[in-house]
């Protein structure tokens, strides 16, 4: 099968690329078409973030596995399509140089059959040019800060707090 995505850079300009490809593919497979259907270099370190409806970030694939030890990270590399992507849970977050933070939405558009003599991946369709700069990001938390306890705001004596004072 063909899996058709629409990966769009998170902008207020319309930029997009529609690529097709196998969806027996890696997810490190569909990173270099992302890198090469967009003109990055693919130097950089990336990740996939299953996302929902709303875009919200779920759980991170990774390009590398930058942990310690057995720290249980779902690599590109070993992630397929097929087993990554559904037609209910259709949509990716693709980020790409994480000091830069270009951000992109990826979804599912289509699933068709396998053309014959057609060669994959495939782009599409391009749409827009990439600035010079990853677009600036406007970081939101999701939950509302904690209130501060107005009891303990303005503390002038510290022998009450019970903690010791050579703790290092």
């Amino acid at each position: 099968m063909i899996y058709k995505f629409r990966i769009i850079l998170d902008t207020q300009e319309d930029i997009f690329r529609d690529i097709e490809i196998e969806a027996s593919n890696t997810l490190e497979d569909f990173h270099n078409s992302i890198n090469q259907a967009f003109g990055f270099d693919g130097m950089e370190m990336a990740s996939f973030y299953l996302s929902n409806d709303e875009w919200n970030q779920g759980e991170e694939i990774s390009l590398f596995d930058m942990g310690e030890g057995d720290s249980g990270v779902r690599l590109m590399n070993e992630s397929f399509l097929e087993d990554t992507v559904t037609e209910s849970e259709n949509k990716l977050i693709y980020v790409y140089d994480f000091f830069n933070m270009w951000t992109f939405f990826v979804e599912l558009v289509e699933i068709s059959p396998k053309e014959d003599g057609k060669s994959y991946p495939n782009l599409l369709f391009a749409h827009g040019v990439l600035p010079e700069e990853a677009p600036d990001k406007q970081f939101e938390s999701q939950d509302p800060l904690p209130e501060i306890n107005p009891d303990i705001s303005d503390i002038e004596d510290y022998d009450d707090l019970d903690f010791n004072e050579n703790w290092n």
